[in-house]
């Protein structure tokens, strides 16, 4: 699996227990300081008057399979991760956080209506 590419789907060959695995044995170190290298980097480039290299980045820093791997283990690792999301559904297998991670794109993503509450703000005098 190469773990640099940006295109990132979910293979069908892929059984459960190859996908834990992979999970299991991602080198988490190595990506931190790969994402937070391109990170870094968007600022300096803004800083510096490079905007269309600071759009790049950001590009890649949004497409990384790390940025990717990272973002499903903050959120399966946060103090609620026993609630489900918005979308009722829960990551709690290996396989089911891998799985995640491989399909996380922009394609076809469409923003689930939020549930409005008006808060009335009453002066206690």
């Amino acid at each position: 699996m190469n773990v640099r590419s940006s295109n990132t789907h979910i293979s069908e060959d892929l059984t459960n227990r190859e996908l834990a695995k992979q999970w299991k044995n991602l080198p988490l170190d190595e990506a931190r300081s790969h994402v937070n290298r391109l990170q870094k980097r968007i600022p300096k480039a803004v800083k510096e008057g490079k905007y269309r290299l600071a759009k790049r980045l950001q590009y890649l820093v949004t497409h990384s399979f790390y940025a990717k791997t990272l973002a499903v283990k903050k959120v399966v690792e946060n103090t609620g991760q026993r609630t489900t999301g918005v979308d009722g559904v829960k990551w709690t297998l290996p396989h089911e956080k891998m799985k995640a991670a491989l399909s996380l794109t922009n394609k076809g993503y469409k923003a689930q209506p939020l549930k409005c509450i008006v808060i009335l703000d009453y002066l206690l005098f």
